[in-house]
């Protein structure tokens, strides 16, 4: 609801600035077709509470020296909408005021900390752990545009756009870090989690300007909100090391299930009986075969500015 409202918000100034364009505004461009390269940052907005990592709970959560008295606990939330993104956009103009525009987009997402965890006692021994899971979203999309002109005037050409977020490629890397401290010594480990996001479609707008500084050559700038979230396909663990030595595949005292259910998830709707799941079908439980788990959902939404070159033909 509250991107609708953003949407018809930011049609309705758009129209309204159109109504008071001067007189001096170029009304017959000649360029149809037109390039543009640029270059944004996005700061995170529509913060939502992370999904769970691997069983742990999106929390960050502190112990006291014995390992078992939990002294502070917080909800990790936030946005993977991030973080740096280039792209770029070729534009087709109708008329003078109106035109579309296909936005190829690489998207680079700032880490996230889901899941940390101080000084818990995990076993007698006794031996703690301490560490963090942090994901990050790659994405590679297509944003198709309808585009409103505003006019031009002393070289300044504002405009408004809408349109959607069709990522065409991406995922959700996961890594975790631990350290288990024990009385013989402290032990590391690394995890390397890829989750894979099912089909989905977001929503843009952005408003922006263009100013001329040749026959051919503008710079433009842009703030863009975006809004759209997704959930996951499956997830494979792609690396699993104890001090730096590769243990994806042999069972060892922190993970003991090295079995290919534990390095391969598929994301359902619903686990039941039929399930491949140790939770509703412990006894039919097949450990060569995938785990089926509940499809959790990532929030990617930003506010973004946008800076780059405009070409015109």
């Amino acid at each position: 609801m509250k991107t609708k409202i953003f949407l018809l918000g930011l049609l309705a100034s758009a129209m309204t600035v159109a109504g008071q364009t001067t007189n001096n505004t170029t009304d017959s461009k000649k360029e149809t077709w037109y390039f543009k390269l640029g270059g944004s940052y996005f700061i995170q907005t529509a913060a939502t509470e992370f999904p769970t990592v691997n069983g742990s709970a999106p929390n960050t959560d502190v112990y006291a020296a014995n390992g078992t008295t939990l002294v502070s606990r917080e909800t990790n939330h936030g946005s993977f909408g991030e973080g740096f993104r280039t792209g770029l956009n070729v534009g087709y103009r109708f008329s003078p005021r109106l035109g579309v525009e296909m936005g190829f987009n690489y998207f680079s997402g700032k880490n996230k900390t889901m899941v940390e965890t101080v000084n818990r006692l995990v076993f007698a021994g006794p031996v703690f752990v301490s560490g963090t899971a942090e994901g990050k979203i790659t994405a590679f999309d297509l944003a198709p545009a309808v585009v409103l002109f505003l006019g031009e005037t002393n070289g300044f050409e504002p405009y408004t756009k809408v349109g959607v977020i069709v990522p065409v490629h991406g995922d959700l890397t996961i890594e975790t870090k631990r350290t288990y401290t024990t009385p013989a010594g402290a032990l590391n480990t690394y995890a390397k989690d890829v989750v894979l996001p099912n089909p989905t479609v977001g929503f843009m707008a952005a408003l922006g300007t263009s100013y001329k500084v040749g026959k051919n050559i503008s710079l433009f700038a842009e703030l863009e909100y975006r809004n759209f979230t997704v959930h996951g396909k499956s997830k494979e663990t792609k690396e699993y090391t104890e001090n730096g030595v590769d243990k994806l595949n042999t069972p060892t005292t922190f993970r003991p299930d090295a079995s290919y259910s534990a390095s391969h998830m598929n994301y359902v709707d619903q686990i039941n009986t039929t399930s491949n799941s140790k939770v509703t079908n412990a006894a039919g439980f097949d450990n060569t075969k995938a785990t089926d788990d509940i499809s959790s959902y990532v929030g990617i939404s930003g506010l973004g500015f946008t800076f780059g070159l405009k070409y015109s033909l």
